[in-house]
């Protein structure tokens, strides 16, 4: 299984033009991938820098045709007027009536799906920060060879430690839910109805803008041990042992990065999938987007 994370900032590259068939060109000439998990994704959101579509993920299921789009949005706002540039689509299908403001995560793939969970994290009281609403967004996916695995993409709050510390907490928490559906699955209602089999594969792929740097206390919690479930190792730090991870943010945009470039763009996988590990790399060559998409392989 091939898959690429990035946070792709709406299609908008290091010099501020916004072009998300562009995007999606780069991440294939990266890896012909079966899984892209993105952060930054929106609608109804034009009025940002470079004035992104009205519906970026209708946008993704356009260019990637025989893919399945999902989407997971944190920040849900009201729509601004019609003049703002903040699109004009409509959740009723009215014309007239501008889209809501929307920001969130989006995996596609062109493999299997089963369940799908959207995972709101934790957002304790910040004063001192400007922050959203951040999302999980999780999906069982069927590999040919090696049977399900979860994959989860995410991106942490930017300007609070605090916040950023209670969503990796709740991200293992999740963890172990998850190995807990595992180890004791209840069997589906009926065969038509909501309540599916809540069996889950305790595999895990976490991966995402975790806007935390390499070696901060938000990344060490992430490796923490886990009782009741494998634990979490970076994927890069695995393959690469004894080295430090390239920076994944602001390489190339250094307006929006002007403290300097950090590593803060990570794959975590379960321990269990240590031996499955083939590839894992950090692109520093393309200039789409303000970070820079990481690449994992798995046997």
């Amino acid at each position: 299984m091939r898959l690429i994370s990035w946070n792709v900032q709406w299609g908008r590259d290091a010099d501020g033009k916004v072009d998300l068939a562009r995007t999606v060109a780069e991440a294939r000439r990266l890896v012909d991938f079966d899984v892209f998990c993105m952060q930054e994704v929106t609608r109804g959101f034009g009025a940002l820098p470079g004035h992104p579509g009205d519906d970026q993920f209708a946008e993704l299921a356009a260019l990637l045709p025989g893919f399945t789009v999902l989407d997971a949005i944190g920040a849900d706002l009201p729509a601004l007027s019609a003049r703002s540039g903040s699109g004009s689509g409509s959740d009723s299908g009215s014309a007239a009536r501008p889209r809501r403001r929307q920001f969130g995560n989006a995996i596609a793939t062109r493999l299997p799906v089963e369940h799908v969970i959207r995972h709101s994290l934790p957002w304790p009281p910040d004063p001192a920060a400007p922050s959203m609403q951040r999302v999980a967004l999780e999906a069982i996916i069927r590999t040919p060879d090696r049977g399900p695995v979860r994959v989860l993409v995410t991106h942490l709050e930017f300007y609070s430690m605090q916040q950023r510390v209670a969503q990796v907490d709740e991200l293992r928490r999740l963890q172990l839910e998850a190995a807990g559906h595992a180890a004791h699955p209840a069997p589906a209602e009926n065969t038509e109805g909501p309540f599916a089999p809540t069996g889950r594969p305790a595999s895990a792929i976490i991966c995402g803008d975790f806007n935390s740097d390499f070696g901060s206390e938000a990344y060490q919690r992430m490796l923490a041990p886990l009782a009741g479930s494998p634990s979490f190792i970076d994927a890069w730090t695995t393959l690469h042992p004894g080295l430090t991870p390239p920076p994944t943010a602001g390489v190339y945009d250094k307006a929006q990065w002007s403290d300097g470039s950090i590593a803060c763009d990570f794959i975590f996988v379960t321990e269990d999938l240590r031996d499955r590990l083939t590839r894992c790399e950090i692109d520093g060559a393309t200039r789409a987007s303000d970070h820079q998409p990481v690449v994992l392989e798995l046997d």
